[in-house]
């Protein structure tokens, strides 16, 4: 296929969606190539993104449980000491592990990395370094970076003011920890730092946590994280860091406006959404413009308005998920070998890896009435809590709850919402329904295993029709 081309695809960044993609098109007989600018694969999910803070959270909530007392609940008596040079070693092995592993697999796949920065010479062609390399089709899949806040300066080395890199790397606990942002990162990461040792304070622009998830939750959300000590400041706007020495001080002020107050800390956590990478990638070269938001857009095969050239993952719209760029990596790659390649962009799980977890997928219920013009006749809901499910409650675990929404007329379901201590391992079964087309009624009388939390899914099915069990 290549005919006068150096390669058949060559994708341009190797985070999820690119080296996904990248073995996806050498597995179907292409000739690949993936160009990366980090020394090791896996972008910024797999460098200081997803995978180094899960390894965080996974072992903040092994020191929590033992100094919280539940450890002792459950008859196991212990006095934890936190050896943090050690937390960091482990997650930087289990880094270390999975980049050299996708190094591997694409040896095994054939698949030429190029190391260095792309930019576009002309729509099949980019330059990197002194080296120049040819391609009938290139895919921008170059992710998304941390979005600066307007008058405040990050510098993770000396670790007052830090992005989500920064906060992964911190020496020591923060006395006090202030996350500007109160969604998904900032709450993942100030997490980790609560539970060993810091005082967080969460200061949020708007009324609720998470944007974009289900109302019931980020109402639930706010007691929970409230309950495990984290100060909300919700409906708050930071105008101002000031720096001196190793304490920082943030001016704060209502978002409708109002007296200004400040706030002293010795760690901010800057945690204000991402912004798409194109910034460098030569995109005037080749006539490619960017919408409002920094993204570019494509059509259904993710063909960019220039041809020879599409784009996946968090540079286009959409949630910026690892998962959803996974599947698009498949996708493109598939389209571009001639196949049918298939990403359906209703049903992306999204997940918040805090303690409880929280997840989603499909429609909000707020969401569903807009689209059913406010007619709250068109929806039913049925919720469960997990205090009410037995795995949950012999766990310990008794936060949180789960919600789905149906349509009232043919009774599909549109989404499903979760808080519990697995409510990312839960919401697949959700997902999967929905991709097929599940009815409340058919999870309703799925046979699930006792006891287990997803029971929790079913019991809220049952809930929808006015029947669960247990409740």
């Amino acid at each position: 296929m290549a005919d006068n081309y150096d390669f058949d695809v060559l994708f341009i960044g190797s985070g999820p969606g690119g080296y996904v993609g990248a073995i996806r098109a050498a597995q179907l007989g292409l000739k690949t190539a993936c160009v990366e600018s980090r020394e090791t694969l896996g972008g910024t999910c797999l460098n200081v993104g997803c995978i180094p803070s899960k390894a965080m959270l996974h072992a903040s909530e092994f020191y929590d449980a033992a100094a919280n007392g539940m450890m002792a609940k459950m008859g196991v008596d212990v006095t934890p000491k936190l050896n943090l040079p050690v937390m960091h070693d482990q997650r930087r092995d289990a880094v270390k592990q999975l980049t050299g592993g996708i190094e591997y697999l694409f040896k095994k796949n054939k698949v030429t990395w190029i190391k260095g920065f792309a930019s576009f010479v002309d729509a099949h062609t980019v330059k990197v370094g002194d080296a120049t390399y040819s391609a009938k089709e290139v895919v921008i899949a170059t992710g998304s970076s941390v979005t600066p806040l307007p008058g405040v300066d990050v510098d993770n080395d000396k670790g007052v003011v830090v992005d989500s890199t920064g906060a992964l790397e911190l020496a020591a606990v923060p006395k006090h920890m202030v996350v500007i942002g109160g969604g998904v990162i900032g709450l993942e990461l100030g997490s980790v730092w609560r539970r060993l040792g810091a005082k967080v304070t969460v200061v949020e622009f708007l009324d609720q946590l998470l944007p974009g998830m289900d109302g019931d939750i980020r109402k639930e959300a706010a007691k929970v994280f409230a309950k495990q000590g984290m100060e909300l400041k919700l409906s708050t706007k930071v105008t101002g860091v000031a720096v001196k020495g190793k304490t920082a001080t943030l001016t704060l002020e209502p978002s409708a406006g109002g007296a200004a107050e400040t706030l002293k800390a010795d760690c901010v956590l800057v945690s204000i959404g991402r912004r798409p990478n194109t910034e460098g990638l030569g995109l005037e070269n080749i006539g490619l413009e960017t919408n409002k938001r920094g993204q570019i857009e494509i059509d259904g095969e993710f063909r960019t308005s220039v041809a020879g050239v599409r784009a996946i993952g968090d540079v286009v719209p959409g949630p910026m998920l690892a998962h959803k760029a996974e599947d698009e990596g498949i996708a493109v790659a598939e389209w571009i070998a001639g196949q049918t390649g298939i990403v359906n962009h209703d049903v992306i799980p999204g997940v918040v890896y805090t303690w409880p977890e929280m997840a989603g997928v499909g429609l909000t219920e707020e969401a569903a009435l807009e689209k059913a013009g406010g007619d709250k006749a068109a929806i039913k809901v049925g919720k469960f809590p997990m205090l009410a499910n037995s795995r949950a409650k012999t766990n310990h675990e008794p936060d949180g709850f789960v919600k789905v929404i149906a349509d009232a007329q043919t009774d599909r379901v549109l989404g499903v919402w979760a808080i519990a201590s697995v409510a990312g391992t839960m919401i697949a079964e959700a997902a999967l329904g929905m991709e097929f087309g599940a009815t409340s009624e058919d999870i309703a009388y799925t046979c699930h295993a006792h006891p287990t939390h997803s029971e929790a899914i079913k019991e809220a099915a049952m809930a929808v029709r006015g029947k669960p069990i247990h409740m």
